[in-house]
């Protein structure tokens, strides 16, 4: 494989791009925020879909997709409080807590899959008692997805970012060519996979804006 440069400060950017995230107005005010300094995204291409430095082209590509993506996932549970993450609608509803907690685990089974080489439902037993309950979310998520305050999951979804970002800088565009025909929906390659994972953040966006406008008092 090709070597990448190493991205510099992942831990920084992300964390300092997700306070960022929180705080924003609207969709449209994003052009204008300032974005934490490092190697794949600054302030004036946070907007920019395309190679980013220190990864190959399209792997930078998604990656700036991703980045745009969670900023978005975040714009709207800012400020919120333990009571508005534990939140439950109704009997059948997720709160936002596990959402975001479901966010982390997704990106970790794709980490466990394509960059452990692990198939469906090989976790580890430390994998399994991380992220077993916030993948299935369901009744288990209900009863015990609750009393954290946003930080929790902010950091959760940060150290997860953290891995991928330095997984993807060590991979070429081969690797996210490669195509798996033994896919549960088809021959898919990683890609593919990869960008259900931002696709799987903006279905969420959707169903956390959802219960947000159902909170006590919104």
């Amino acid at each position: 494989m090709k070597d990448q440069k190493e991205p510099l400060s992942r831990r920084s950017f992300i964390k300092k791009s997700s306070l960022l995230a929180i705080g924003t107005g609207s969709l449209f005010t994003l052009p204008q925020l300032a974005y934490a300094d490092n190697s794949t995204t600054t302030e004036n291409d946070i907007n920019i879909i395309g190679p980013k430095e220190g990864f190959s082209p399209h792997i930078g590509t998604l990656v700036s997709m991703m980045n745009w993506m969670r900023r978005v996932i975040l714009m709207p549970v800012r400020g919120m409080s333990v009571k508005d993450l534990d939140y439950i609608h109704d009997g059948d509803s997720n709160s936002i807590g596990a959402m975001l907690l479901h966010l982390a685990a997704t990106e970790r089974f794709y980490q466990i899959h394509t960059f452990e080489g692990k198939r469906w439902g090989n976790w580890s037993k430390e994998d399994s008692k991380n992220w077993s309950v916030a993948s299935r979310l369901g009744d288990q998520a209900r009863k015990k997805i609750k009393g954290h305050d946003l930080d929790f999951y902010l950091e959760k979804l940060s150290e997860v970012r953290e891995n991928t970002l330095t997984e993807f800088a060590k991979r070429d565009d081969d690797w996210l060519m490669a195509v798996d025909k033994s896919w549960p929906w088809g021959p898919t390659n990683n890609y593919c996979k990869w960008f259900h994972v931002c696709e799987h953040e903006s279905n969420h966006n959707g169903q956390i804006k959802y219960i947000k406008s159902r909170l006590p008092g919104s």
